[in-house]
């Protein structure tokens, strides 16, 4: 009975409304996703937008209403916030989460563990719109209803976590198995420096190298379409002693002498990735 639920939970809509020409439903989309970044919902978030480029990050995603999108790891739901309301009635969110079978460690357990259970009721504090339609899972509990159903999985911030505790081979197997043919992923993460030594680009700092990330992908099989610079930050210097999280929003360790400084940088340099499943 609980697997029939969660079938009918997840399943994409049968039937979809005919397209409208290109432009025009560039233009649509624009309008709604604008509707949802304007929201009083997101009255907080919205003070971080100088940083993550909501808008134009989706936009070069390729994010439109409708789609079937996967979220990994959504943490405080910044993200779930602008994608469950802008996907609208006949699209999906739906929150992924690694498999933590065997983990000891409680804060992964209690944040990120059990998303299925839990992540619906959390989201539904959140005044997404009757419309928003949720799902969650962890790898470990991956419901075979969406093999070949997502249109887009979105990695924001989380791939050198991925890549530092061992989720990766998982997950990203899981994601090529959920993607349409053609699906894509899309990344955001912290970038360090090309020529930078290997202690400061294994993820424990936070940073991983553009090079790195694209070869990974590619050994997984998923192509390269598209780079883009608009989370860059040029200040950010990237030698920090705890790594990112000194910078904005953490303020990790930063003390009353380099607080001033690291509020001045901002957010982190971000490379922002686009990659196709290859069949």
């Amino acid at each position: 009975m609980r697997m029939m639920l969660l079938a009918a939970a997840l399943a994409v809509p049968a039937m979809i409304a005919a397209p409208s020409p290109a432009f025009a439903q560039g233009e649509v989309a624009d309008a709604a996703l604008a509707e949802v970044l304007a929201h009083p919902r997101r009255a907080e978030d919205r003070a971080r937008d100088i940083y993550r480029h909501p808008a134009e990050t989706l936009a070069f995603f390729q994010v439109r209403p409708g789609m079937t999108v996967v979220d990994y790891l959504p943490a405080g739901g910044w993200y779930t916030r602008v994608l469950a309301p802008y996907l609208g009635p006949e699209g999906r969110y739906i929150a992924m989460g690694p498999d933590l079978t065997g983990e000891t460690n409680q804060y992964f357990l209690n944040s990120m563990g059990g998303l299925a259970e839990k992540f619906p009721g959390q989201a539904a504090q959140w005044n997404l719109g009757p419309a928003a339609r949720i799902g969650a899972f962890n790898v470990d509990g991956y419901p075979e209803v969406l093999d070949g159903t997502v249109d887009r999985v979105l990695i924001f911030r989380e791939m050198h976590n991925q890549f530092r505790f061992g989720w990766l081979n998982a997950d990203m197997l899981t994601i090529r198995r959920m993607l349409k043919p053609g699906g894509m992923v899309g990344i955001v993460d912290h970038r360090m420096f090309e020529d930078a030594p290997f202690s400061m680009t294994d993820g424990n700092k936070g940073y991983l190298r553009e090079s790195d990330v694209i070869a990974l992908m590619d050994a997984y099989g998923f192509d390269l379409a598209g780079k883009s610079e608009i989370n860059a930050n040029p200040k950010d210097t990237k030698d920090y002693e705890r790594g990112v999280w000194m910078l904005p929003p953490s303020l990790a360790g930063a003390i009353d002498e380099t607080r001033p400084k690291m509020l001045e940088i901002g957010e982190s340099d971000r490379m922002t990735l686009l990659f196709r499943k290859r069949d």
